[in-house]
């Protein structure tokens, strides 16, 4: 079969396309997917990278987040058939096992291995590229925004880093539920495109200070008054932005995260948190329920999922690239 396979962990151009690689044959609880896309996230190039302390079986195929039609079945798997179309939940909630796509093969190849326990059943009306946004970005901003986060109507949200995968998804959520959203990105064709989600407020970061933005317009919050400022920070990216985020709540604020793209080890400010009685408040993933919640959005059309760019197998580094010189707006969808 044809795979985009790393043989050694490295930077940008370390994934070998191999038209001629073993094709997989199912264990007895598995079925073998034939893949009809998957997209990229920033795990999968940490994967590539090489993460301390977790020891990645080589050669990996890599892709957490990817959906196709089963072609074979296992001998002891009996609540799925060859035909059916499905997506995968790279988490292995069953064995408390490592990540699809990076302890075992994930979906960058023509076809895939998956334990039965992995998969979520596609409706029609979901394509593959769609169902392949799903986990690992819209279902951690799910979580992050309504389980953990709890935003509200006419809450007032700022969301960094608003143009990637897990970005896009937290403004439609956020618009979903009625809030105000500021949204902010690095150009302007990035932030028409946000606006086109249905952005309230469009933020170029490179030109302004988003703080002191958050200052003009809504006011210097108050440590003794719940007023100005911000109701919800989202910050994902971490780095120089952290305590920024956390300068823009008004008293009682909430500030959410779910990763640190930009850097895992901020300086901190600890003052602004048992000052204004902040809510610093994390999200790790995501539970099978709300890969359910997130297709029920899709059906109904309320949420879309946004990709910017397909590549074929034989791309894949150029796909990465495109995701970590972060000129994608939403997703990267890779298709066999």
């Amino acid at each position: 079969m044809r795979a985009a396979v790393i043989h050694e962990h490295g930077g940008p151009g370390t994934i070998k396309y191999e038209s001629n690689y073993p094709d997989p044959k199912p264990a007895p609880d598995e079925v073998i997917l034939k893949v009809g896309a998957a997209t990229l996230n920033y795990h999968d190039v940490f994967t590539r990278k090489g993460m301390p302390g977790i020891k990645v079986p080589l050669p990996c195929i890599l892709g957490l987040d990817f959906a196709g039609e089963i072609v074979e079945v296992g001998a002891e798997v009996k609540d799925w058939k060859v035909g059916q179309r499905v997506m995968v939940d790279p988490v292995d909630r069953k064995n408390a096992g490592g990540l699809l796509g990076e302890m075992r093969p994930g979906g960058l190849a023509e076809f895939c291995a998956v334990p039965d326990h992995h998969l979520v059943a596609l409706p029609d009306e979901v394509s593959y590229e769609a169902a392949a946004c799903l986990p690992v970005a819209y279902g951690t901003a799910l979580r992050m925004m309504y389980t953990i986060g709890k935003v509200k109507e006419k809450e007032r949200v700022l969301i960094l880093g608003a143009s990637g995968g897990v970005g896009t998804c937290c403004v439609q959520l956020a618009k979903l539920v009625g809030a105000e959203v500021i949204a902010c990105a690095s150009s302007d064709d990035k932030l028409k495109r946000l606006g086109e989600l249905g952005a309230d407020h469009l933020l170029d970061y490179t030109k302004h200070d988003f703080m002191k933005w958050v200052y003009e317009k809504f006011g210097k919050p108050h440590r003794r008054k719940f007023e100005g400022g911000m109701d919800v920070a989202v910050n994902f990216t971490g780095g120089d932005t952290w305590v920024k985020s956390m300068r823009v709540l008004h008293r009682g604020g909430r500030l959410l995260t779910c990763g640190a793209t930009a850097g895992y080890d901020p300086v901190e400010d600890i003052r602004f948190i048992w000052t204004f009685e902040l809510q610093v408040l994390g999200s790790n993933g995501w539970m099978r329920e709300d890969l359910f919640t997130l297709l029920d959005l899709l059906k109904t059309g309320k949420l879309k999922p946004i990709i910017d760019k397909s590549f074929g197998l034989d791309q894949a580094n150029e796909a990465f690239a495109m995701l970590e010189d972060r000129k994608v707006f939403g997703k990267v969808a890779v298709k066999p």
